[in-house]
C-alpha cells in the first residue's frame, strides 16, 4: 500500500510537471513580459501567475514560470522553516505591488488592470 501511494505521487507530480516541460524556463521568461503586456497573464495574490487570456503561449509561460516560483519558494520555505504559503503570499504582494500600470493583477477574485 505504501509503495502504491509512492507512486500514485510520482504519478502526480509528473502529470503536474509535463506541461511545463513543454516549454522551457529560458524560453518562458523571454515570452513573460511580453505576455504580461499584451494583457494574456497576470499576477495574482497566492504568488503566482495566472492566465488573463488564453492566446499563444499564455499558458505554458505560466505554468513553466510557476514552477520555478514553486522550487524557489519551496527553498525559502524551507530555509527560514516556514510554511510556504506565507512565502508564497509575501511574494504575491511583492509582485503586485511591483506591476507597472497597464498589466494585470488578480484583486478579489477579479482581473484588473493596473
Amino acid at each position: 500500500m505504501k509503495r502504491l501511494m509512492q507512486l500514485s505521487a510520482f504519478m502526480l507530480a509528473l502529470a503536474m510537471a509535463l506541461p511545463a516541460l513543454a516549454m522551457g524556463l529560458d524560453e518562458a521568461k523571454q515570452k513573460l513580459e511580453p505576455a504580461k503586456q499584451q494583457g494574456l497573464v497576470g499576477e495574482t495574490p497566492t504568488g503566482y501567475l495566472d492566465v488573463v487570456r488564453a492566446e499563444g503561449d499564455a499558458r505554458a509561460v505560466v505554468e513553466a514560470i510557476n514552477s520555478a516560483r514553486r522550487e524557489e519558494y519551496t527553498r525559502i520555505a524551507e530555509k527560514h522553516d516556514i510554511p510556504v504559503t506565507q512565502v508564497e503570499t509575501v511574494a504575491g504582494k511583492k509582485a503586485i505591488e511591483k506591476t507597472p500600470g497597464g498589466q494585470f493583477v488578480l484583486i478579489d477574485g477579479q482581473w484588473v488592470k493596473k
